[in-house]
């Protein structure tokens, strides 16, 4: 792929913005001050730096870690003592140097955006600086011979040598030639400039400045790491999360970086939207922490303001009941369309099978069924790390095929956290019913069906909600018909 100057958004960006963002956003603002406040929350931003950290070197395959250990180094902070031999492919001490570097860079992008500075391209060399101050040397390839050699790091400063990577099938992808690579980075920071007075949302100015970014590739190496960086700085200006995209998510982030080679920027919008999704919704979730610190003066006084604005707004039970209206047209949804799915299998098997049992099954909110499932539930709330809470809401849809074998289909509706605010989420797993030797039929194999709750709010326009949620359970069914077409 030959280099090409950097282009500018294109002119129906206003179509890339993410309808599920705006309203998780509304409620994060309306309960971020006490959050902020609060010894959970610090702990959980702590947190995300050092996964940050840590995966971003994975990403760049600077070193490899086992997830186990890469899970205590997030929980008790990046130390040496804690990487036993064989756990990574560098020497430890390099591997807790570089991630230590990146972990100060996205912590010197908090300072950056409190200082009110704005993003230059002084400061892109600076964080380049930072990010590679443990890095001495990187790959370089001889063009005549086609061999790779190492060479020491220029740090920064912009490279000074073509760096076109060879694809695996033998094309070179050209990146900015060196000479153009001072005005390129120039253009970049005017039209990102330019973006800031245009109000374009961060999902979308996140992913355009990661993209032309790494299309002008202005370092001899590192681009990738900084890259993600801007993206996150962009998120913090924002008052949102720093990005985080981890090593499962290198395959559909380098196939969303190809697109948008292709002028396509949706899927690397899509995947970034995807990542503050997963963070406000797990921030919010700290709501039952926050509060059982909340008996210090200062605490107490500033809880008693955010109460008074929130209430000039409507009340905690005006904006459950709005919630809970959205939730009784999510269930009605959800329950006629795996209805019309039961007809259609039992109507495509009739003929085939002679014993054949295709049904669904639901319990609205107040129904005395409606406490059931708790089990799956939960568990699946525990593969997608967030606290279940039906206590406060519950209803849940079913669709039960007994065709050879016993497999379920669950949706639930029920609350984010421990607290409920007016934050509800949907869910849905399969799993199998097998006959055990005491004639009970056990629960095996409880799998999501998809890789985050559809949450849903007060601050979400209706008709907007049902067409994603319309979307969102046609994923959910086919990925559900192909677990139990696997089971056969």
């Amino acid at each position: 792929m030959s280099w090409e100057p950097i282009e500018d958004l294109p002119l129906d960006w206003e179509n890339l913005k993410s309808s599920e963002l705006p309203p998780l956003v509304t409620v994060w603002n309306e309960q971020a001050e006490r959050l902020r406040q609060s010894r959970e929350f610090q702990t959980f931003n702590e947190r995300l730096r050092r996964e940050i950290a840590i995966e971003t070197g994975i990403i760049e395959r600077l070193y490899t870690i086992d997830r186990g250990i890469t899970r205590l180094l997030i929980e008790q902070g990046i130390n040496e003592a804690l990487i036993p031999h064989g756990a990574t492919d560098r020497p430890v001490k390099q591997v807790v140097s570089l991630i230590k570097d990146q972990e100060v860079a996205v912590e010197g992008l908090f300072d950056f955006v409190g200082g009110q500075r704005t993003l230059s391209t002084f400061y892109i060399k600076q964080l380049h600086q930072l990010l590679t101050q443990s890095q001495d040397s990187t790959e370089a390839l001889n063009p005549s011979t086609q061999q790779v050699f190492s060479v020491s790091l220029i740090k920064g400063d912009w490279k000074r040598q073509p760096n076109n990577p060879l694809r695996l099938d033998g094309t070179v992808h050209e990146y900015c030639p060196p000479e153009q690579v001072s005005s390129e980075m120039d253009r970049l920071i005017q039209l990102h400039h330019q973006h800031g007075q245009q109000q374009v949302p961060p999902e979308i100015e996140s992913a355009w400045l990661h993209h032309r970014f790494t299309q002008i590739h202005p370092f001899q190496d590192g681009n990738g790491r900084v890259a993600r960086c801007l993206a996150s700085l962009v998120f913090i200006q924002a008052s949102w999360f720093p990005l985080v995209l981890t090593r499962d998510d290198r395959a559909i982030y380098i196939e969303a970086l190809e697109k948008a080679d292709q002028g396509n920027l949706f899927q690397l919008v899509n995947l970034l939207a995807k990542s503050q999704k997963q963070a406000f919704v797990q921030s919010l979730a700290l709501s039952e922490q926050v509060l059982s610190e909340k008996r210090q003066t200062q605490v107490i006084i500033s809880s008693i303001a955010e109460k008074l604005k929130q209430n000039q707004l409507a009340s905690v039970q005006e904006k459950c009941q709005k919630t809970e209206r959205f939730a009784l047209h999510l269930f009605d949804i959800a329950n006629n369309r795996l209805q019309e799915i039961a007809d259609q299998i039992k109507l495509s098997v009739q003929n085939v099978i002679n014993e054949v049992q295709v049904f669904t099954i639901s319990a609205n909110v107040g129904d005395d069924k409606a406490y059931y499932h708790r089990y799956q539930v939960v568990e699946t709330a525990k593969q997608l790390d967030y606290f279940a809470n039906t206590r406060n809401y519950h209803s849940w849809v079913q669709l039960v095929i007994d065709v050879q074998t016993s497999t379920t289909i669950l949706l639930s509706f029920h609350v984010l956290g421990h607290e409920y605010l007016g934050l509800l989420v949907c869910t849905a797993c399969a799993y199998h019913r097998d006959n055990s030797d005491d004639g009970e039929r056990n629960i095996s194999d409880i799998q999501p069906l998809t890789d985050s709750p559809f949450q849903f709010s007060y601050a979400d326009e209706e008709q907007n909600l049902i067409e994603r949620f319309k979307q969102w359970l046609e994923d959910v069914i086919v990925t559900g018909l192909d677990y139990w077409n696997k089971s056969i």
